[in-house]
């Protein structure tokens, strides 16, 4: 009798069923069936992969893209075509690619034996990962910069006194702040407006950010010389990243323990002192007013669609490649649901700590708070920071902030990393790269380090920013769609391979994975064929979490389970070629 679906691939790169004892990588010779795959390994427990994956999908993008999104593309407003995109296409996608990478047990190069002809897709994937990953760790590393520079009693940023200063320079701080620490009061209006971007003057933070940590050249061309200090902190970045990866999943999901869980303290530090200041409610407030016209724009919802693409990872492989240790019958879709809502449930409430700030920034400088918010490094790096001067005791908020951004970005470079180290390792598939996958990640380390030299130099920040406006956008479409294409009308729907089971009616290939057990979704996974199963789910009794209910139908132990008739008729041992 057969009771499970086997996890290798036959040389004709069909997956085939295997007898009892024989899944997730086994062999014949063993006797005791096993959800584990012992020769890639497996995470210690679900919660490692859980805070890994929500490491990976909150990252930077939470706390400096989606707030300024959001209050761009109406406010509240912008919160409707958010969630729509999150429900059919973010969570669809994601629980997809969480699921063909546990069903198939490889990395996102691997999994495309269901159909070779598709392996580019894969190869898009590690491309993609390979873009972010450069440029990911430079911007960790000016985090490390900015760490390292914080610790002090006056933060270098907060004055215009600085040799690397411009007579255009115009602080928020009086020089007599210097001397007596005093909390420091209100501008007058008249100097107030020279505070902005705006006219020919400058604020100290961003003369910091330009002129001394960039030393900014005049164009995208002039590489100047390579910031030592920051090529520095990029070779700390590196090093960290690599002995948390030194032993692949088993240590990383040590490190996802502190790295995934202490931003989310930081964050809430962060807000309890935020909402506590004088304009505060006025920028959180301009944060969430709904503005109903806006969602018209055909612009909002693409940027709804780009932000749920970038901040989820989809077609990223770092979900395939994670959801590969897991062991075979783990619920992944339950952790689908769990880990994007605490994506997005994230973004939002960064949104309330970026805006409290910034609130009380335009409070004391008496402008609108549309004049002091800013997104990406320039709200990172520029915004924000001048907003901690305003604070007593600056140097300690500016050290917690900038620690959260370390890990917040590590938590996503661990699995960037991780996800071309897989792919290799499972590509060539021999037992001595398999025992040599530390010497893979430092060559991959080393490699990504070398190749993020050029964006410390003083144009680096220009090609940073093109890698970032480009290297995850339209791509991530593209590849999407294929790759929905591919797995439901070429794999699922073919009833190729007719060798691999008595019938082709039988097999695993003919159709598509289920959604949900018991309920066949045989009109896709992805988009709006989520909908009937959601109602189905509704409607016949089935819950989210198992002994939720009321008793049902026995049921199956994965949300991916034998197709039906797989326990009718016995199927000779097919030969092991990989996990």
């Amino acid at each position: 009798m057969l009771d499970c679906v086997c996890r290798t691939v036959d040389p004709q790169g069909c997956l085939c069923r295997g007898a009892r004892g024989m899944q997730n990588g086994a062999v014949p010779s063993e006797a005791t069936k096993r959800d584990q795959n012992l020769k890639r390994g497996n995470w210690g427990n679900q919660i490692e992969f859980v805070l890994t994956s929500v490491g990976y999908a909150v990252g930077l993008g939470n706390v400096w893209r989606f707030p300024y999104l959001c209050y761009r593309n109406g406010g509240g407003a912008f919160m409707f075509p958010y969630f729509i995109m999150l429900i059919f296409c973010g969570i669809p996608l994601f629980f997809m690619e969480l699921s063909f990478g546990q069903f198939a047990s490889q990395g996102c190069l691997g999994v495309w034996r269901i159909s070779p002809m598709f392996k580019g897709v894969g190869y898009g994937m590690m491309v993609v990962s390979t873009y972010i990953g450069i440029y990911y760790n430079v911007v960790i590393c000016i985090a490390f910069y900015y760490f390292f520079s914080s610790m002090t009693h006056v933060l270098p940023w907060a004055y215009c006194s600085n040799p690397w200063n411009t007579p255009d320079c115009a602080g928020v701080l009086d020089a007599s702040n210097l001397t007596n620490g005093s909390r420091p009061a209100a501008l007058p209006g008249n100097l107030s407006h020279l505070l902005n971007h705006s006219l020919q003057r400058t604020s100290p933070s961003e003369e910091y950010w330009r002129l001394y940590v960039l030393k900014l050249s005049d164009d995208i061309g002039n590489f100047g010389e390579v910031r030592l200090p920051l090529l520095g902190c990029l070779g700390v970045s590196w090093v960290v990243v690599f002995l948390c990866l030194i032993r692949g999943v088993k240590s990383s999901g040590k490190v996802v323990y502190f790295t995934a869980t202490f931003p989310y303290v930081v964050l809430t530090i962060l807000f309890v002192r935020g909402v506590t200041l004088e304009g505060a409610f006025t920028g959180i407030m301009y944060y969430l007013t709904p503005q109903w016209d806006k969602i018209l724009e055909a612009k909002v919802w693409g940027d709804a669609a780009s932000q749920i693409f970038y901040s989820l990872g989809c077609a990223w492989g770092g979900l395939i490649t994670m959801a590969s240790y897991n062991k075979f019958h783990n619920n992944c879709y339950r952790d689908s649901i769990i880990i994007s809502i605490t994506n997005c449930a994230t973004s939002v409430y960064a949104g309330f700590v970026i805006f409290s700030i910034l609130g009380f920034m335009a409070n004391h400088l008496g402008v609108d708070v549309s004049r002091v918010a800013d997104h990406g490094p320039g709200l990172a790096f520029v915004a924000y920071p001048e907003a901690l001067t305003l604070l007593p005791i600056s140097p300690l908020w500016s050290l917690l902030f900038f620690f959260m951004l370390i890990l917040l970005g590590l938590g996503t470079q661990f699995c960037l990393l991780e996800t071309l180290v897989t792919a290799i390792v499972d590509e060539v598939g021999n037992e001595w790269i398999l025992q040599k996958k530390t010497y893979v990640t430092l060559g991959v380390a080393v490699a990504g380090f070398l190749l993020g030299i050029p964006l410390t130099s003083q144009a680096g920040i220009y090609w940073l920013l093109l890698m970032d406006n480009y290297a995850a956008s339209f791509s991530l479409v593209v590849i999407s769609c294929i790759m929905c294409v591919s797995i439901m009308y070429i794999y699922g729907k073919s009833p190729a391979y007719p060798n691999c089971s008595p019938s082709p009616a039988d097999t695993a290939l003919s159709r598509a994975p289920e959604l949900f057990p018991g309920h066949p979704d045989d009109a896709g996974i992805p988009a709006a064929p989520l909908l009937p199963d959601l109602l189905a789910l509704c409607v016949s009794g089935h819950h989210l979490f198992p002994g939720s209910g009321p008793p049902s139908s026995p049921p199956e132990s994965s949300s991916l389970r034998a197709a039906p008739g797989a326990e009718r008729a016995p199927l000779p041992a097919p030969t092991a070629t990989g996990s």
